[in-house]
């Protein structure tokens, strides 16, 4: 997974052992098995029970893991099916607001996917970001929204995530991490909203997005694919570039080194989807 370009993380809830196999093969970069937010109490151990049966059945198959959060009754049984799992190859801790926190679930020897889902875990995303085994940083917009008294959806709340998303493309550039995943979008019927919400945060870097639903997947890829025109533009700067100057006119704008940089990117991008 380490040189995968993660575009879709689809959540399927742990207590649904029949949803697996659907997940895995719906197209998503990555499916996130979610021990946390989709099962209630009662059902968290079966949950357990139901992913280790999973992997017996179907050994080949990898997944990441949305275990409980730190300080929950759940955390630690979590952790030692992790251990157990071969087949689990990431872990997302939610609600992550320390590096103590982050460094106890890499112990496990699992990669991890902190979600930042609280003010104080806004105010740790630099500690966290630097701790080893780390390697992408998420963030919960609906959670934090909660934390932070701001109204889901709104252009004020919006505004406090775009800051969110910075200090997220920041620190994990310059903690050499995978750049980050965005929130959900809650609304999974509403596919040109989707669209729209993950052309934005294409722009301002990020990677791809966390899915609820099945039917994001596909939306979410084309939303973040380079148009005909992107491609086109790319191919004749890449063309250009093999006159070994330094600096050249194309379609009439002087290209260099970081532009080179973007057309190579957009093609690199243009062959994964």
């Amino acid at each position: 997974m380490s040189s995968l370009l993660v575009r879709s993380a689809l959540f399927v809830p742990g207590n649904r052992p029949e949803r697996f196999a659907k997940a895995l093969a719906s197209g998503a970069d990555v499916v996130i098995v979610d021990f946390e937010d989709a099962v209630a109490q009662a059902d968290k151990a079966s949950a357990r029970e139901h992913l280790a049966a999973f992997f017996q059945q179907q050994p080949d198959a990898r997944v990441l893991l949305r275990i409980n959060a730190a300080g929950t009754a759940e955390h630690e049984a979590d952790l030692e099916l992790c251990r157990q799992q071969p087949g689990v190859i990431a872990i997302v801790l939610p609600k992550a607001e320390s590096a103590a926190q982050v460094h106890h679930v890499a112990s496990s020897g699992k990669l991890v996917w902190p979600i930042i889902e609280s003010a104080l875990g806004v105010l740790s995303i630099g500690a966290i970001a630097s701790c080893a085994g780390v390697q992408r940083l998420t963030f919960g917009a609906l959670d934090l929204a909660l934390d932070l008294g701001l109204k889901p959806g709104s252009p004020g709340a919006e505004t406090v995530f775009d800051q969110t998303r910075f200090a997220l493309l920041l620190h994990s550039r310059v903690n050499h991490l995978q750049p980050p995943m965005d929130s959900v979008y809650p609304a999974f019927e509403d596919d040109s909203g989707l669209a729209e919400f993950m052309r934005r945060g294409g722009d301002m870097g990020m990677a791809g997005a966390l899915c609820i639903h099945p039917r994001q997947v596909p939306v979410v890829h084309a939303a973040l694919a380079p148009s005909a025109e992107e491609i086109a533009w790319a191919q004749r700067v890449v063309n250009a570039a093999e006159s070994g100057e330094a600096a050249f006119k194309v379609d009439g704008a002087m290209v260099d080194a970081p532009v080179l940089g973007r057309a190579r990117m957009l093609l690199a991008r243009a062959c994964h989807g």
